[in-house]
Parts: structure tokens; C-alpha cells; sequence
């Protein structure tokens, strides 16, 4: 950074656009977003043609819209006519429709064409994301045919390590790698060598159950398919990270009780900020109103007895606690596909001889902290530890099962996680707790 910003005080041009042409392109990205706008600009422009459309898909929306409202519609065109048509789609995707409206005006009928194709499909889809260079070849080829096909439409191709053999109707037959293509003998037919059983998802598969195949199956790219079997793009791997890290935010995001948003957090307002977390933190204030009717009604029995009041944070905390690390847990297995509702029981089960391990040593040690500690009664400490023992029981029941059942409801599970459970929990603790005090300490 320092280089570039000294190159460009000495009006060091050529110097510049020589040491970014070594780089690479997410690099070259990075470094020159964080340059002041006007030198910004001025680096994009020195950045050879063929380079400048890969750095930009690298860029942030806010730089993009920058570039594009600062270079005259040929330099437009030509940086969007050279950007992967589903790099292109995300891009019209994040801008504003008058500069969406230009800009397909400006684009050859060719890059129109696929943008188009590929906006149509439903958001988060297989066909949202996918990417429609590829190389595809006739299974009556030879391997010097198919080389010589890789060689013609390759340069413009996401990926050709692997090529995909289609049928009349351009029907997908199988795949083929180049590795394979390279080693086989010059005269052997595409057909003879491809791989027929072919793993494909439709183009309305989501996007996460997509990132799964390939994760599972060590893919580099999956192929996308319509409902007549006939090939429309494929999904690469790098989409597939970036899915990833969308996908987990967005869950990181709702089980923290926010609504999800697609802005990095020091480009999200306060304003904005405050839209996405003000409707739950509203929720969970009104849905805790229940603890305190509970703690109201139970006012004499805690009157009678003050010391009661000490231990009732800690019960919360730790009912809050249990059923949120059950509740994470089957969220995760339920987003890898590792758990199902058919396996409720198994679940449930394994959860109660948890709870019972867990809430029997919690007893046991906060036992003799209340005794050598705290100083209060046997009673009392009995109380307060059996109340824990069954808090900790109902709460990982609840965390295990209340996702599995949202879930079957067709909702996503992550809303009911750690805060709507621990409001639920906090309610369902006092009443344990005043029970076992009424009944124990008869007040």
C-alpha cells in the first residue's frame, strides 16, 4: 500500500500497473479499496483490461457502484462482458434498478442473455448461483476433438477440469474429466469414457442442500440440471464458499435474536442497525413479563423466606445455558443433515441421560458451595439443588426438541434458538423453583 501511494505521488504509472499484474486478482482487490476514492479510480483505470474485470467481481458493492458511475458505458460494457456471467448476476442483483436498467443497454446480447437466465431463477436457488460457462462436449467425439473443443471455448469457461456430455436436446449424459481426456488414446470416442452416473441438482435445489452435495461428494463444481434432465449451468466451489460463510452468519445472526442483513457491520448505519434487532429484543421484553407474573405471584412465599431471592439468577442462567448448548446442537446436526424429526427420540433420549449427568454434578458441587459458601440451611440448599437437578432435565428436553418440531412445521429452526428458549426456560425454572420451596420449606 505504501509502495502504490508513493508510485502514485511520483506519477509512477507503468511501475503500478507492472506490480499489480503480479499480484493476484482478490489481492489486487483488497489493496486498492482501501485507497482514497480519487486514487482509487485512478489505479482501477491503469489496471490492464483482461485484469480490471476479474478485480472487479473482488470488489465491494460500494466500489463497484464507484467504478461504474465513474467510467464512460464502453469501459462498462467491456468490464461486465468479461466478468463470469454469475459474478455479472450478483452484481445487477445488489444495484439500484436505473443503473441496472443502463447498464443492460450497454452489455452485448450475449451477457444480456445469460444475466437475464440467471436472474429469473428464485433467490438462494441452484440456478440463482449458478454459472452458465462451462464446457460441454458430444459423446460421439473423439479425444482429439474434444481437446481441440476445450481449446476453443476454454478461455471462457469457469472450470475445465471437468466436462459434461450431452445428449440430443442437450440432455446431460455424464461427466468427463480433462485429466481422463488427456491420458486416453487420441482416437477413443467421449461417450466410451465419460462417467454415467452423474450426482446433478435442479436448478431450484437450495442453495445449502447444493453445498452439501459438493462438500460431501469433494466436487469442484456440481452440474445444474432442469426438470427434463437437460444441463443450464453449474454451481463451482467458490460460489460454494461464499455460500457458506452467508449461510452461517445468517444462523449466527437469528439464534442471537437479529434479523439477518447482507452489510458488513461497519457499513451497516445505526438506524439500520437498530431495525434489525429492535423487533425480537421487543418480543423477548414482552415474552419475560411472564417471569415476572411468576415471581410476583410467589411475592409472600419469597417474603418469608429473602434468602430465595439470592439463587434465583443463578437457576435462570444455567436452565438458559442447558437448553442452548441442546438447542445449538441439534440446529447444527439439523443444517448438516446429520439429524431428521424421525430421530426425535433417539435424540431425546440421549438428552435426558445427559440432563441427568449434567444437573446431578451441578448439584452435587453447588450443594457444597451453598453449605461451606453461601452458609445456608440443609433445607435450603436442598431446595435450591433439586431445583436445579429438574431446571437443567426440562431445559435440554426442550432445547432438543422445540428445533426438531419447528422444523417439521416447516419454519427454520434457528429462530427458537438460545434467546426465545432461555425466556421460555427462565418461566419454567421459577416455577420449579417455588414449588420445591413451598413444598419444602412449607412457606
Amino acid at each position: 500500500m505504501e509502495e502504490i501511494r508513493e508510485l502514485l505521488e511520483t506519477k509512477q504509472y507503468t511501475t503500478i500497473r507492472q506490480r499489480l499484474s503480479d499480484m493476484y486478482d482478490a489481492d489486487v482487490a483488497q489493496t486498492i479499496e482501501e485507497l482514497p476514492p480519487e486514487d482509487f479510480m485512478k489505479v482501477f483505470r491503469i489496471l490492464p483490461k483482461d485484469m480490471a474485470a476479474d478485480v472487479f467481481s473482488y470488489l465491494e458493492i460500494d466500489h463497484q457502484q464507484l467504478i461504474i458511475n465513474s467510467l464512460s458505458e464502453r469501459d462498462t460494457a467491456n468490464i461486465i462482458n468479461n466478468m463470469m456471467a454469475d459474478d455479472a448476476a450478483d452484481l445487477f442483483e445488489e444495484m439500484p434498478a436505473n443503473i441496472v436498467k443502463r447498464l443492460l443497454q450497454v452489455v452485448s446480447p450475449e451477457t444480456r442473455r445469460d444475466i437475464n437466465h440467471l436472474l429469473r431463477y428464485p433467490e438462494d436457488s441452484a440456478g440463482s448461483i449458478m454459472t452458465v460457462e462451462y464446457v460441454d462436449l458430444k459423446e460421439n467425439l473423439t479425444v482429439t476433438e474434444a481437446l481441440e473443443r476445450i481449446r476453443k471455448v476454454g478461455l471462457d469457461s469457469e472450470t475445465i477440469n471437468t466436462c459434461y456430455v450431452l445428449g440430443p436436446s442437450r440432455k446431460l449424459l455424464g461427466t468427463i474429466t480433462l485429466r481422463k481426456i488427456l491420458l486416453s488414446e487420441p482416437d477413443a470416442l467421449v461417450g466410451d469414457l465419460m462417467h454415467e452416473n452423474t450426482v446433478s441438482v435442479n436448478t431450484t435445489t437450495d442453495q445449502e442442500e447444493v453445498a452439501r452435495i459438493i462438500q460431501k461428494y469433494d466436487f469442484t463444481a456440481v452440474p445444474v440440471v432442469d426438470n427434463e434432465n437437460r444441463l443450464v449451468g453449474i454451481v463451482t466451489v467458490d460460489d460454494i464458499v461464499d455460500i457458506l460463510q452467508q449461510e452461517a452468519t445468517e444462523d449466527i445472526e437469528k439464534m442471537a435474536a437479529i434479523v439477518p442483513t447482507d452489510k458488513p457491520y461497519m457499513k451497516t448505519g445505526v438506524l439500520e442497525t437498530w431495525k434489525k434487532r429492535i423487533p425480537w429484543l421487543l418480543l423477548l421484553m414482552v415474552s419475560s413479563t411472564f417471569t415476572g407474573l411468576i415471581i410476583g405471584k410467589f411475592e409472600d412465599a419469597l417474603s418469608a423466606c429473602v434468602v430465595l431471592t439470592t439463587f434465583i439468577p443463578m437457576l435462570t442462567d444455567t436452565g438458559g445455558n442447558a437448553g442452548g448448548q441442546a438447542s445449538v446442537t441439534i440446529i447444527r446436526g439439523i443444517s448438516l443433515d446429520e439429524i431428521a424429526f424421525k430421530d426425535i427420540f433417539k435424540v431425546v433420549w440421549k438428552e435426558i441421560r445427559v440432563a441427568v449427568v449434567c444437573g446431578i454434578t451441578l448439584a452435587i458441587c453447588n450443594f457444597g458451595k451453598l453449605l461451606l459458601v453461601d452458609r445456608v440451611s440443609m433445607t435450603i440448599a436442598a431446595v435450591v439443588c433439586l431445583t436445579l437437578v429438574v431446571t437443567v432435565f426440562f431445559s435440554k428436553i426442550i432445547g432438543c426438541t422445540l428445533p426438531l418440531v419447528v422444523k417439521k412445521m416447516g419454519f427454520d429452526p434457528t429462530v427458537v434458538a438460545s434467546p426465545f428458549i432461555t425466556t421460555i426456560v427462565d418461566a419454567l425454572s421459577l416455577i420449579i423453583y417455588f414449588t420445591f420451596a413451598t413444598a419444602i420449606l412449607h412457606i
